[in-house]
């Protein structure tokens, strides 16, 4: 019972934050606009906030390790809520970047910690189940963000960030006195490393046995921020699509995703193991991307568009479960690691996608099919070569 309420404060966590981030999202373009800014503006503010996660997400892992996962959390939510006040005081634009750089900064020191706290309190078997109930409270926070946030907008332009940054204040809060503090599964030798830098932590990681999985985590990630950041754009210029229906687009994909996660992650990872979901919903992926460009009826994009969510909703939690069975007693390191690259794709895919987009709306969706075929190729060959070690992974 204790270790089911301990995951309820996680996902409570994740879901806070992950709300904040998705909670401005309707009010940014009318918010910029206080300040004469636009698309580019929010772009670039998007890519600070990736760009943060990238950088610190290691060390978070890393520190996580050595000091416990409970500390990090702390720290993380403080600076989350206090970095939403930030940005709402904000006068100037070098202010806004101040403040999403910092937003970032707090979200890299609450992710990896808390999946390497499940990690922590799960068993292997438990692990997969452990770890798709927080990617579902993540994908929640994501999908329903918006919607209080648009909600909120009624009050105030102000008032979505006030109440973001006093939730995760009050999560912080809430964890101080519930969360208990495991001490984190690290040999002695482990604990009295010394702290690497981003780029030797980079270097080690292509040395682990799950690197090859890092990359499909990056590739993966590059391909859902291609797509998320250009869908909008896409069905705009080609159908006039309302706000209204782009919103029923990202909303009910985001909505089986999450039930996806919650009920049908474990079963899967049972009986077939998390490296043929990875590898099946590469390709899923792959070909529900490309089948965007040859839908043109509003249920017909809706339902490629859900299969796409689906398939993106189970990839996350198969390729943090495998990982964290690979990594041993690195479960902080690996955390980092992984959402460092996620934020690395994160970073990319939009910049990429809005270049080429630019250019011909299709080629977006053209490039990130063909880098998830490839990823599923490369995955597809090391999974051959390292089926012993896979096969000591599987959950029966």
């Amino acid at each position: 019972m204790e270790k089911k309420f301990v995951l309820f404060i996680l996902m409570f966590n994740m879901f806070i934050a992950m709300s904040g981030v998705g909670l401005i999202i309707p009010i940014m373009p009318k918010f910029l606009g206080t300040f004469g800014a636009a698309g580019l503006v929010l772009g670039f503010l998007i890519a600070v906030f990736s760009f943060a996660q990238f950088i610190f997400s290691p060390l978070a892992g890393d520190l996580s390790d050595k000091h416990g996962r409970k500390k990090i959390i702390i720290i993380g939510l403080i600076i989350n809520g206090l970095s939403q006040l930030a940005f709402s005081f904000s006068t100037e634009l070098w202010m806004l970047f101040v403040a999403r750089f910092f937003s970032g900064f707090g979200s890299a020191f609450i992710v990896p910690p808390m999946m390497a706290f499940v990690a922590d309190i799960t068993t292997v078997e438990e692990r997969g189940k452990g770890l798709g109930l927080l990617g579902a409270s993540m994908s929640l926070g994501f999908m329903i963000g918006p919607g209080i946030g648009g909600f909120l907008a009624n009050i105030s332009l102000y008032f979505p960030f006030y109440f973001a940054g006093g939730a995760a204040l009050f999560a912080a809060l809430l964890s101080t006195f519930i969360l208990p503090n495991p001490t984190p599964a690290v040999s002695e030798g482990m604990a009295d490393k010394k702290p690497e830098n981003l780029i030797k932590q980079l270097k080690r990681s292509t040395k682990t046995s799950y690197f090859v999985i890092l990359i499909v985590m990056f590739v993966f990630s590059f391909g859902l921020a291609n797509y998320q950041s250009t869908i909008s754009l896409y069905v705009d210029h080609k159908y006039g699509y309302s706000p209204s229906q782009i919103a029923v687009l990202i909303t009910v994909g985001g909505f089986v995703g999450v039930i996806v996660q919650t009920f049908v992650i474990n079963p899967l990872f049972k009986r077939f193991g998390e490296m043929p979901v990875i590898l099946c919903n590469l390709l899923v992926a792959a070909f529900s991307m490309l089948a965007i460009l040859f839908v043109n009826m509003f249920w017909t994009i809706l339902l490629v568009a859900t299969i796409f969510s689906v398939a993106t909703s189970l990839l996350r939690p198969a390729v943090n479960t495998l990982i964290s069975k690979l990594a041993g007693e690195e479960q902080g390191f690996a955390a980092g690691m992984m959402n460092a690259y996620m934020s690395l794709g994160n970073m990319i895919g939009p910049a990429l996608a809005g270049s080429i987009f630019d250019i011909n709306i299709t080629f977006p969706y053209l490039l990130g099919t063909f880098i998830l075929l490839i990823c599923a190729l490369i995955a597809s060959i090391w999974s051959r070569k390292n089926n012993e070690l896979i096969a000591q992974t599987r959950t029966t």
